[in-house]
């Protein structure tokens, strides 16, 4: 059959592929971008050519199942078949033959209760990509996963994430679970919890945050090393460099006089001693919706005070070429499309209203240079996508999930640029965002901690 030649896989990516079939239990912890989809591929391929081998089953974002997956292994291992379940053919999608069954993270529970279909699929490898949807171990899914994978106990068990850490050090312990069933972590959370952390008092309250130790990265490294397989971005693709700067915002009278009432209110709410750690983020995510411009009321909708950042967004967008724009709320969605129409600015929208199809579209086209913009919520835009026609992000007002912050960059800082990228993160000064801003490069500078104590172990 002629088509285009099959690549050869970078070098990194034939150690994954050999540390896969070598240990079989193993976290890939390679960089976004790095091509870690291949290397497991790879592997699957290599193992199913083996006497006995069985099938295997793949867990992913609903986003990336055909996106990545699917395109992945047609284009880099046509020989194994695949089939892909969504809600609606799930049935029937694992009563097809295959050698790899894709499905989402939130058929965990449906699995479980339908384990006998997978054993007739003669399942023998789980496979778990953006693993972080795991992290909470009291979560329905990852309940449901974890007695999955004990009841199947297969040969290969892959957690996948190029962020494995980064809100918090605890959150890799139930990933490390599904793998080795507590060989390394222990099986009791609480117990690795009071061994690498300290609880501080929130206020008045009989609430605590568990505060990371020092040496908790060192110690976690340490006990996962052996399982672990670990490329940064920068030290296997020649790309050239991404460059981060913020940008300063002075708010309006307007919104500084809304953002200041709110504050208000929020401290005395924490002096009297009745915050939570549910209503502290409720009353964090207020502050950030206000200095990014809106007032959301109980009836949810928003009473928008400010234009004039998204007008800057507008002014950095003009000045460069292509670009992807993060939103948070719809009110900056709304404000953002308000803005680019004035202009005529072609951009595509990327959210949860957006299906796969019209997701992928939207991709191409702007990768096609057809569109100037792409307005995505990083929920919705974080994996699965290359956008590497586009040179700048721009995040119109920072968030502290330093693993959606990190995935999202990495939509054009990836292999196929060929041009210089940038990051913008537009800050108002003296407001919460600075704080917010902080607490993400600080969850980020973490996660790398443990990353180079586990690439320097390997």
């Amino acid at each position: 059959m002629f088509g285009i030649p099959i690549p050869p896989p970078y070098e990194h990516q034939r150690a994954t592929t050999d540390f896969i079939l070598d240990k079989r239990r193993v976290f890939v912890a390679s960089d976004p971008g790095t091509g870690k989809t291949r290397a497991v591929l790879e592997a699957l391929s290599a193992w199913r050519r083996a006497p006995g081998a069985g099938t295997a089953l793949i867990l992913a974002p609903k986003s990336i199942l055909e996106a990545a997956w699917g395109a992945d292994c047609k284009r880099f291992t046509p020989e194994l078949r695949y089939s892909v379940a969504y809600a609606h053919n799930r049935v029937k999608a694992f009563q097809r033959e295959a050698d790899i069954y894709l499905t989402n993270h939130d058929a965990a529970s449906w699995l479980l209760k339908n384990i006998d279909l997978l054993k007739e699929a003669d399942i023998k490898a789980v496979i778990v990509d953006e693993s972080t949807a795991f992290k909470h171990h009291t979560s329905a899914r990852s309940k449901a996963l974890r007695k999955l994978i004990e009841a199947l106990d297969p040969e290969i068990r892959l957690m996948m994430t190029g962020t494995p850490n980064t809100n918090d050090p605890l959150h890799i312990w139930h990933q490390i679970l599904l793998i080795d069933d507590g060989e390394r972590l222990g099986r009791s959370y609480f117990k690795f919890r009071q061994a690498l952390c300290t609880p501080v008092p929130i206020g008045r309250t009989s609430h605590f945050n568990w505060e990371p130790k020092p040496e908790a990265n060192e110690v976690i490294a340490d006990m996962i090393d052996d399982i672990t397989i670990r490329y940064r971005f920068e030290d296997c693709i020649d790309i050239p460099p991404n460059v981060e700067h913020t940008v300063p915002y002075q708010l309006t009278p307007t919104v500084r006089d809304a953002y200041e009432a709110l504050r208000k209110d929020a401290i005395l709410e924490l002096e009297t001693g009745t915050v939570t750690a549910i209503n502290a983020a409720v009353l964090h995510n207020k502050l950030m919706q206000a200095s990014a411009g809106a007032v959301y009321y109980e009836s949810d909708q928003a009473h928008y005070l400010d234009q004039d950042r998204y007008e800057l967004v507008r002014e950095l967008i003009e000045q460069r070429q292509q670009c992807v724009v993060a939103f948070w709320w719809a009110h900056q969605r709304n404000q953002l499309k308000h803005t680019l129409d004035t202009a005529k600015i072609p951009y595509a929208v990327i959210d949860g209203s957006v299906n796969d199809a019209e997701r992928l579209h939207a991709a191409e086209r702007f990768n096609a240079g057809e569109i100037r913009v792409i307005l995505a919520h990083p929920q919705s835009a974080a994996h699965g996508l290359t956008l590497t026609a586009g040179t700048t992000t721009i995040w119109p007002s920072p968030i502290a999930n330093a693993e959606l912050y990190l995935q999202f960059n990495r939509r054009i800082y990836r292999a196929g640029q060929t041009k210089k990228t940038e990051t913008l993160v537009v800050i108002a000064d003296d407001t919460i965002e600075q704080a917010t801003f902080l607490r993400c490069q600080d969850r980020l500078a973490a996660q790398q901690s443990i990353l180079e104590m586990l690439k320097e172990s390997l």
